[in-house]
């Protein structure tokens, strides 16, 4: 499922309908409202299966590429989503704050995972670019 297909979803979700990032990603506020409305709207359920079932195929993925080993498994409820999105900036819409980056991050520094160097990765080559870099600690 593609970032587009999912934000398409949530467009289904009833009510007022929270806006995806500027950049297209699927926002703080949009998570926000899915945890809201899961308990009682099968829609929003469904969709925050879809969304949480593909950050945390996500996460295995840095995890796998980014040689990252870690000490315990990686997990991922409600509460520790709503924990990792409150942990976005201050004085920034939700709206306007990517949610997926927060909580790969905070699923990887829980399970206790570090990123190996490059040398000990690609054994003195180093890959530039990677948004795998960035996530884990």
């Amino acid at each position: 499922m593609t970032i587009t297909t999912l934000a398409s979803c949530l467009v289904l979700v009833p009510a007022h309908a929270e806006q995806s990032t500027n950049a297209g990603a699927i926002s703080v506020a949009q998570v926000t409202r899915m945890l809201d409305q899961a308990p009682t709207n099968r829609t929003a359920q469904q969709v925050l299966t879809a969304y949480l079932s593909g950050v945390g195929e996500a996460a295995g993925v840095v995890v796998d590429l980014g040689g990252a080993p870690c000490q315990r498994p990686l997990t991922l409820t409600t509460e520790e989503v709503r924990r990792a999105i409150a942990t976005a900036p201050a004085g920034v819409q939700g709206n306007q704050i990517a949610a997926t980056p927060l909580v790969v991050r905070d699923m990887l520094v829980r399970a206790g995972c570090r990123r190996k160097s490059a040398a000990q990765l690609f054994g003195g080559f180093s890959l530039t670019g990677s948004g795998a870099s960035r996530l884990i600690p």
